[in-house]
């Protein structure tokens, strides 16, 4: 009697994904990474800030709210250091460089370019259908010109800070807790409840960053499914630098946070408590997001 042929993991690429962190298993190598990286960024920005404030008081200001382009460009290429700490944690810890957290350079690449226009075209198509934004709070736009000059920089700005954020959360973390424990509820929950809570600000009211957090740890397992689908970091990366590019590069609060590369600007909107039906929607371009780059990957 023949026996159905069974269906192929659809983490079948996973496990070639997670393989260069089969060399420093368990629970003990990963926690002790997670808190040296921590560590030291936590260590490198505030040296680096206290250098900016020694050297450029006002412009460190700027990068710090990020409400200049220039000071937001700052900020943004300002993960180079998560970066490097990594590549230095990775060689001391575990014995391996920042490459192998991306799975086949090749295969990255390829998947990468193939999500990003995707990704890129249900974002305008969001933009473009109804229901429309109103005009009625917009306070400024930044001169077309200026902005499409700042957008090649702007965009390599992001390409570094997303960038970085995949290299730890979903290469690093995402490989160790898998090389610990492979049952992917486990890799998919530890690393992202990591990411989520990076969110946090601890400024900001509760219900703003409850909703930020339920919002990031939505992202990242959306992100961390795509990774495991592909075996590389390349979708994740597309889906991360475009939704970043658009919170960053289109909307911004007039003289608000991370408003400096924004081409147009609103007056604040007064929200400081938790918004179940902004959440909803959040959560839904989320899900459609991750949709889009399922099909592009044909997985």
């Amino acid at each position: 009697m023949n026996r159905p042929a069974m269906r192929p993991s659809a983490y079948a690429a996973h496990r070639g994904f997670v393989a260069p962190a089969l060399e420093t298993p368990g629970l003990r190598p990963v926690i002790l990474g997670f808190i040296i990286v921590e560590s030291l960024y936590e260590l490198a920005q505030r040296a680096f800030g206290a250098v900016l404030e020694r050297l450029a008081p006002g412009f460190a200001q700027t990068v710090f709210d990020g409400t200049t382009p220039a000071g937001m460009l700052t900020s943004l290429a300002s993960f180079l250091l998560l970066a490097v700490i990594l590549q230095v944690v990775l060689r001391i810890v575990h014995g391996r460089a920042l490459p192998s957290l991306v799975g086949p350079p090749a295969r990255a690449f390829s998947q990468f370019r193939a999500t990003l226009l995707p990704l890129v075209l249900l974002l305008f198509v969001v933009e473009i259908a109804p229901p429309w934004w109103s005009t009625d709070a917009l306070a400024h736009i930044r001169p077309p010109l200026a902005w499409l000059v700042m957008l090649a920089p702007a965009l390599a700005a992001l390409l570094i800070q997303t960038g970085a954020e995949e290299l730890f959360y979903r290469g690093y973390l995402q490989q160790q807790v898998a090389a610990w424990d492979a049952r992917p509820w486990v890799w998919l929950t530890i690393p992202n409840l990591a990411f989520a809570f990076a969110h946090w600000n601890a400024h900001a009211p509760l219900g703003i960053n409850a909703q930020y957090v339920v919002w990031a740890f939505a992202f990242g397992l959306a992100a961390s499914d795509l990774t495991a689908r592909a075996g590389s970091l390349g979708p994740a990366l597309a889906l991360h630098l475009v939704n970043n590019a658009y919170a960053f590069l289109l909307y911004g609060e007039l003289h608000g946070r991370d408003s400096g590369l924004a081409l147009f600007l609103f007056d604040a909107d007064g929200a400081r408590s938790f918004q179940p039906a902004s959440l909803v929607a959040e959560l839904a371009l989320v899900g459609l997001m991750w949709l889009v780059a399922r099909v592009a990957l044909r997985r």
